[in-house]
């Protein structure tokens, strides 16, 4: 059913979740504040796909850096919608 999948590429994972669909305890935004500003892919070990639910109102993507630090991204920034259309491409459909 639904839930989180992680998909391996180039050392980093996307995963996703459908809309209302939260994990148990996390009913708001888990992203406050997202950046605009450009961070190298090859930072990142895994980008999560959060869409807009009953928990947000607004789609979030959240990186994971390498290091460990969890960073929330402006799913609006240029450079986030090239990221996300090269991983959607590159992946099947059915998150």
């Amino acid at each position: 059913a639904g839930g989180r999948r992680g998909v391996p590429g180039r050392g980093s994972a996307v995963s996703c979740r459908p809309a209302g669909a939260p994990l148990a305890g996390e009913l708001r935004c888990r992203c406050p504040r997202a950046v605009s500003e450009v961070i190298s892919p090859r930072r990142l070990a895994r980008v999560e796909l959060v869409a807009e639910g009953p928990h947000c109102a607004v789609p979030e993507v959240i990186a994971t850096t390498k290091q460990g630090q969890t960073i929330c991204l402006n799913p609006s920034a240029p450079w986030v919608k090239l990221i996300l259309t090269r991983i959607l491409k590159r992946y099947p459909p059915g998150c």
